[in-house]
This record gives structure tokens, sequence and C-alpha cells, in this order.
């Protein structure tokens, strides 16, 4: 893979205007504060708005708003995995108005929800550009005593629909130093999600393409599919488990040592963990575990690690971690890649 292939696709994203919607939602904090203004969505215990007056996105504690009405489409995700299309009002009674909202539905179905029991709301449109959403991180170190340059570069883009959603990430590692080989990882995923019937339940699949100098890899292809559960969905942590099977066929670089192409049928498990603090750092952590099938005692294991801190607005700094493992490679070649990054992020879209 190319890393100027990442370097257009990430330009075409941010250069893709996102509509806006009109800033007629109104919301109430439990202070008596009234803001009109446009809800873009909620995440992590947070509500994002935009108000006319106001540069940027602003962020407001979800636990801090006595009610919400606004006549917009959204989509509603609660603790126990139900999913709801509608737009948002305040429960009839005033006495409720502090702990629940109610999602009218299309065809004028209203269901009143629990305030707490909501964890996630977002847009949804006919416009196809205003339901994405993502971010671009970009870092970049340099050493003048040993002349050493690093750079990394990823961007994250998700498409969410009632029952189901997709997205792509693509990650690039360089690193230079004077008198040593230059050190190349690129990584692209596509991933997709389909509820099943059972709340909290869902199928999942995906396809990773990886390349890795350190690992002698020069393309690395997987495909792979399972099912999952949700064991944790609330505004300050969430906690996925999956499992299936997967397919993978290696290519080496044959410049290191001869070595044929493998193709590896294995199982599949893994597992996501998001923590949040409101409105000020994020933790995502994600893991796969691949024991080969078809070569017993063989095991593929790769692991991201990401920490944000909202610095202004949309901006972040982040610092990630990523390590690929293979416990039986050819002969002559690494067992396993591993480094750690730090950067600036930007975020675009409804949060």
């Amino acid at each position: 893979m190319n890393c100027k292939l990442g370097l257009l696709f990430t330009a075409l994203l941010t250069v893709v205007p996102l509509a806006a919607r009109e800033k007629s939602d109104v919301i109430v904090m439990k202070n008596g504060d009234k803001i009109t203004c446009e809800v873009k969505g909620l995440r992590s215990d947070t509500l994002y708005v935009k108000v006319d007056y106001i540069l940027n996105t602003i962020s407001v504690d979800w636990n801090k708003v006595d009610h919400i009405d606004s006549r917009q489409l959204f989509l509603v995700r609660t603790r126990d995995g139900s999913v709801y299309k509608g737009t948002l009002s305040t429960a009839s009674s005033p006495q409720a108005r502090p702990l629940q909202i109610e999602v009218v539905e299309v065809p004028d179905k209203p269901v009143v929800l629990a305030r707490a029991q909501v964890v996630d709301v977002d847009q949804t449109s006919t416009n196809l550009w205003q339901r994405f959403n993502g971010e671009v991180d970009l870092g970049f170190n340099f050493t003048k005593g040993n002349e050493t340059s690093q750079y990394s570069l990823a961007t994250d883009v998700n498409y969410v629909e009632e029952h189901w959603s997709v997205g792509t990430n693509y990650t690039s590692n360089l690193s230079a130093s004077a008198g040593a080989n230059v050190s190349t990882r690129n990584e692209l995923t596509f991933s997709g999600q389909k509820d099943l019937r059972w709340n909290n339940w869902y199928y999942t699949g995906v396809a990773d393409f990886l390349q890795s100098s350190v690992l002698g890899v020069q393309l690395q292809s997987m495909f792979g599919g399972g099912v999952g559960r949700n064991i944790v969905n609330t505004g300050a942590s969430f906690f996925t488990v999956y499992g299936g099977f997967a397919w993978q066929q290696i290519n080496y670089q044959q410049a290191i040592q001869p070595a044929q192409t493998q193709q590896v049928t294995s199982a599949l498990v893994g597992t996501q963990v998001k923590l949040f603090r409101f409105d000020r750092t994020t933790l995502a952590l994600n893991a796969n575990v691949l024991p080969a099938l078809n070569d017993p005692g063989r095991l593929i294991f790769n692991f991201n690690a990401a920490y944000y801190v909202k610095l202004w607005g949309k901006l972040k700094w982040n610092c990630s971690f990523y390590s690929n493992l293979d416990n039986r490679p050819p002969p002559g070649f690494a067992t396993s890649d591993y480094g750690a990054t730090t950067g600036l992020s930007v975020s675009f879209g409804n949060h």
C-alpha cells in the first residue's frame, strides 16, 4: 500500500462539505439556562450542540440537562441495546421532565425513555454526508542528534444507520534514521456491524490489510466475521467481545529471505474497550487473537490503544500504541512489531 493513497483519502474526507441543519433545537439545563441550537449528537455523557453565535461545537454535560426538544431526526441507543429513530421531546408530564425523554418515531409512535438510559444519539438525515463521523490524526517527531524522523497518519470514518453501521480506518507510520533502513507500517481496515434481534447482540465482519517492513510482510490480507455482544454500554464506558473465524493470506518480502505465501485459517476472538471522562479524555483499546486452525500452536495477535485529551473545540492531543505478533513466522523473519506515536487529531461530523 502506498502512503500517498492514505494522504489522498484523508484530503478527500476533509474537504467534503457537511451540510448544517437549522438551529431550532432547544435544550434546558437543570439550573434554568435555555439554549437554542442544533443538537449534533450524544456520546460518552457529552451532548454536542452548535450555536449560531459560537464558532465551534460546544459540549454540554448530559447529566445536567433537564429536558430537550427537537424536530430533527435522530438515532437513539439505550444501555440495553435498543435503538429508536425519531424526533426528541420532553415527556408530557412536568414531573417527568428531568428524568425522561420522549422519542417520537416517524409513524407517530412515541416511546418514553429514562434519560439515564440514553447513551448515544446520532443525527440522521436524507442527506448522505450528515451521517458520517470521524477524525484525522497526524504526528511528527525529529531528533537532531541521530537524525531520526518519524511521522504517523491515521484516519477513521464511520457511517451509522438504525440497525447497522460500517467504518474504515487507515494508519501509516514511517521511521527514518541516518545509517539505518527506513521502517514503514501501513494498515487499512474495513468493518461492519449488523444488530441481531436480541438486544446488544450483533453480527460483525472485518477486512484488514497490513504491510510491515519490520515483520517483513509485504501484504497480509485478513477476512473475518462472527457474532458479538456488548457487555457494558454506559455514558462513561463501553465493553464488547466477539468471536468467529478468519482467513489470512500473508505475502512476505523476498528481499529479506525467500518465503512462500502462507494461507492461514484461524479462529477469531476480539474485544473493544472505551473509557470516557466528560469532554476531557478518551481511552480506546482494541485486541484481536487469531489461533491458527490449520497450523496448531501458531498464534497471531493484534493490539491497538489510543488515549485522547481534548485541547480546544474538535482539536485533541493523542498518544497511541500498536503491536502485531506472530509467534511462528517463516525462519529469518521477526515475530513482533510495535511502536508508539503522539500527535494531534481533528474530528469531523456530529461529535
